[in-house]
Parts: C-alpha cells; sequence; structure tokens
C-alpha cells in the first residue's frame, strides 16, 4: 500500500492558498451543520515521526469552532492506565455526537510502535486486532464519522526533518535517540505499518494514504477528504443515515443454551437457621478471596438485572456486607443522563469499569439496551439487534482483559412481585421503592419476559455466563449468588 503512493507530489504555495480558502471556509460551515445533526466524528492522524502530524492538526483545527473539537495526543499509557482495558482510554474520550475527537496518534500505537516496546505475542497482536476493527464497527455503526489518515515520507525525508530539528535549539529536545532508532529500522518499521493498514483498511473506516513529503500536498489530501466526509454525511441528513445497520453475528461467538424463565423452578428455599449458617460461612470466604483477588490484580464484575422487586439489592448487600470497602463499587444503573444519550450505550460502563484486583457490582447494566430500550422504542431495530453482538464482543474484551464476569438474573413469578409490590405500598418507610412505572412495567411482563429469554440464550457465553437465580425465597436467592461468585473466583484462582 504505502510503497505505492507517489511521493513527489507537490503543491506550489499560490496553488494551496487557492483551494484552501474554499475549504477552510466550508470546514467552519459544516461543523455547525454537524453540532445541529449531532453527528459525530473523529479524526486520527497516524504516521511516521516527523511527518507532520502536529502541524496538520495546528491546520486544520484553526478553521474550526474551538466548542466543538477536543484534541488527544497519544503516548505510552500511564501506570493508572494499564490498571483497565487497554482501550478504555480510547472509549472515554470518544466524542459528544455532533463534536469531533482529533488524535495525534491513537490505537493504532498498540501494534505499531507497542509491537517491540511489550514484545508483543502473536496472540495477543491478535486480539489487539480484533478489538480495534469491533471497536471501529461499533462506533461507525452508531453513525460516527471516523477518518483515519496515515502520513508517508521517505527514510531520506525523514532523516533529513530530524536534523533539521536538532539544529536548533528550541526543536531539538523533540528528537530522541528512539526516534533515530525508528529511521535505521525504517524497512521493518514500513512492514509493521504496512501490516497494520491491511488488518484495520475496513469498509466503514478506511485508511486515507497522504503522501507527506510535501507539508501544502499532505495538507490539501486531508482538508479535501474531511471535507468530502463531512459533506457526504450531511446530506444523509443524521446520525445513522448512510451506516451499516442490523443484525450482526460473529462466528467466533457461539452462546451456550440455557433455560427459559418459564422452566425455572422456583420452589427453592431456605430455612432460617441454615441460611444464617450459610451466609456467615459465604461471607468469610467471599472477604478471604477478595484479599486474593486484589493481591493477583484480577477485577471481578457482577451483573445484576431482574425483575422489579426481585430482591437485586438485598442480594448485593449481602455480598458487599463481605468485601473491603476499599476494593468495590456499587454501580446503580438508572436511565441515561443527558450526558451518557450524547454517546454510543457502551461508553458510560466503559467509564465505569474497575481496576484489576477490583470489584465492579452492576445494579442493572448494558442489557437496558436489550430490554427496556427495545421495548419502550428509546432506541431503534437495527440498534438493539446489533446490541447482543456489540455486548458479546464487550465481554469478551473484559475476559481477555482477565476479569471474571458473572451476570445474575434474580427471577420471580408475577404472583411473589404482587405481593411484594403490595407490601411496599403497605409500609410506609418502604413506599419510597415502588412507583407508577414499576406498576406499568408489570403489565408488560409477558413482552419482557420473551425479550429475557431471548437476552439469556444470546448472552450466555463461556466468558460471562448468566446464572438464573430463584428469588421467590430470597435467602435461598442470596445463598446461591454468593456460592456460584466463590466457585467461579476459586476456580480463576485455582483453589
Amino acid at each position: 500500500m504505502l510503497e505505492e503512493l507517489d511521493l513527489k507530489a507537490k503543491m506550489e504555495k499560490d496553488e494551496w492558498e487557492q483551494a484552501s480558502k474554499e475549504l477552510k471556509r466550508k470546514l467552519g460551515v459544516l461543523q455547525q451543520r454537524m453540532r445541529e445533526l449531532k453527528i459525530p466524528m473523529v479524526i486520527v492522524f497516524e504516521g511516521w515521526g516527523a511527518s507532520g502530524k502536529g502541524s496538520l492538526i495546528s491546520r486544520l483545527i484553526t478553521n474550526l469552532d474551538p466548542r466543538g473539537f477536543s484534541v488527544y495526543s497519544v503516548i505510552a499509557p500511564t501506570d493508572d492506565e494499564k490498571r483497565y482495558p487497554w482501550m478504555r482510554r480510547f472509549w472515554s474520550k470518544l466524542p459528544a455526537y455532533g463534536d469531533i475527537a482529533i488524535f495525534d496518534r491513537s490505537w493504532y500505537r498498540e501494534v505499531s510502535v507497542a509491537r517491540d516496546e511489550e514484545d508483543l505475542s502473536k496472540e495477543e497482536l491478535e486480539k489487539r486486532y480484533e478489538e480495534i476493527q469491533e471497536f471501529e464497527r461499533q462506533i461507525t455503526d452508531d453513525g460516527c464519522i471516523l477518518l483515519k489518515f496515515f502520513l508517508h515520507i521517505s527514510q531520506k525525508e525523514q532523516k533529513h526533518r530530524f536534523q533539521k530539528l536538532e539544529d536548533h535549539k528550541e526543536t531539538a529536545w523533540r528528537v530522541t535517540k528512539t526516534d533515530w532508532k525508528h529511521n535505521r529500522q525504517y524497512d521493518k518499521n514500513l512492514e509493521y505499518f504496512e501490516q497494520m493498514l491491511e488488518r484495520t483498511d475496513l469498509p466503514q473506516a478506511p485508511w486515507t494514504l497522504v503522501s507527506a513529503n510535501d507539508q501544502r500536498y499532505a495538507a490539501w489530501q486531508v482538508f479535501t477528504t474531511v471535507v468530502r466526509a463531512m459533506e457526504m454525511r450531511i446530506e444523509g441528513q443524521g446520525l445513522e443515515a448512510p451506516v451499516m445497520q442490523g443484525v450482526r453475528v460473529s462466528p467466533d461467538i457461539t452462546p451456550n443454551p440455557i433455560k427459559k424463565l418459564s422452566q425455572v423452578d422456583l420452589d427453592r428455599s431456605l430455612d432460617q437457621e441454615t441460611y444464617e449458617k450459610e451466609l456467615k460461612f459465604c461471607q468469610k470466604r467471599l472477604f478471604q478471596l477478595h484479599n486474593r483477588l486484589y493481591q493477583k490484580k484480577i477485577p471481578l464484575i457482577l451483573a445484576y438485572e431482574g425483575w422489579d422487586a426481585a430482591g437485586k439489592g438485598g442480594n448485593i448487600k449481602r455480598v458487599t456486607r463481605a468485601l473491603d470497602p476499599r476494593g468495590y463499587e456499587v454501580i446503580p444503573i438508572c436511565a441515561p443522563t443527558p450526558q451518557e444519550k450524547n454517546h454510543q450505550y457502551l461508553w458510560r460502563f466503559w467509564n465505569a469499569l474497575p481496576k484489576d484486583g477490583h470489584i465492579a457490582i452492576f445494579d442493572r447494566t448494558w442489557y437496558g439496551r436489550v430490554m427496556v430500550e427495545r421495548i419502550e422504542k428509546f432506541c431503534t431495530q437495527a440498534q438493539w439487534e446489533r446490541a447482543y453482538d456489540e455486548i458479546n464482543h464487550f465481554e469478551r474484551q473484559l475476559f481477555d482483559w482477565g476479569a471474571i464476569i458473572l451476570k445474575f438474573w434474580i427471577h420471580i413469578d408475577q404472583d411473589e412481585q404482587l405481593r411484594r409490590f403490595e407490601e411496599r405500598q403497605n409500609t410506609p418507610e418502604k413506599q419510597y421503592k415502588i412507583t407508577d412505572e414499576d406498576w406499568r412495567n408489570r403489565e408488560k411482563w409477558d413482552a419482557y419476559e420473551v425479550t429475557v429469554d431471548e437476552m439469556l440464550m444470546r448472552t450466555n457465553t463461556d466468558w460471562a455466563p448468566w446464572i438464573i437465580v430463584e428469588s421467590n425465597d430470597k435467602k435461598y436467592a442470596r445463598i446461591k449468588a454468593m456460592k456460584a461468585i466463590i466457585e467461579a473466583v476459586e476456580k480463576r484462582l485455582d483453589l
């Protein structure tokens, strides 16, 4: 790909000034229209050291409203960032709908420069490629314009620019020993870049190769590409008009069989004496295992879903009483905030992930996309159908990072729910727990049951299994959930 690029292409100064005048005017106008239509854009600049990425970004943003864009310079991850999944720091920087995020280097650093720095195995490199491809599919499916520029210069031109920078005190610091090493190993790095480009040149996120020996010609290529992409999307009039939609099922993900809710025997119970004995044992064991998870830096993610009044809160409370409060967080999930609505739906969950060695307990989860949002029509059919595959990949990435993931569906029958609703309504100190929305949701029980059965069937994987917890008897449910956690952690720790 790169070797076919014409590095002799040039643009004279007067030619650039004439062409750029209209391009610059259009950029400002199109940015405002993008904001009105809430179309997000991500622009990635990759390429050789000294290829002019910073200069090009400066030229580009001069023509944009600074309230509508952010620029991120990506370097090696910090010690804190290393404690999370490696893609988290890029998810967290995604722009709100209508805004622009510009990356001076990006997630591609992790499959190019980092190959030597981290001595990546073939398996780890392959996983990173797969995660990049999935990330780009998800954000473009969500309506984001993703532009990826690779700035290409010759080895001779790179050496010339390094020497020029070193000749001036003000810029000498910008050239490092690593830069010169990369110049000496130009052919090796060229091979890395070629592989990177070929593996990630996707229909919805293609690479634009920029001949950057001449800076004016490089600027013209970038400005023209950005303007054309904005114009094409605006002609589509909105967020998802021109993007791929519908069901997407990855062949490498095969969910495991699981019972339908109607097949679950809810006639399970524990007497008080047995419950108290089991509770004491489980909480003591959980405390011991929490310490070992911290020492081994293994994250644990517990996801709770279930019927209203099924007992999620009480279940979570019994688990947390066994944990060191410095090492866990309970994350209650309700309707998204305006900021969260302004991003791809998984964005808020990427931001809520625990550090390695810590525990995150989600009281309701990302499965709202295929339940509440689906039934209440808060998202399109294409969006919720896509979400099964997106969620499976999300959980797979967390597992590959090292997390233990357990998902609980807290299950009761309609009669038990009615009894608990009435008890809440008739008990003053519990009335805050019952709302009109709870009663409305109850009327849609049959629709929710069909939806939950499909959710369980399509997302019950080896790495993130669903555990249906019979909760007509809360005592039984609490012990079953804790024993499942203990068993999963002991298995990971090989105890």
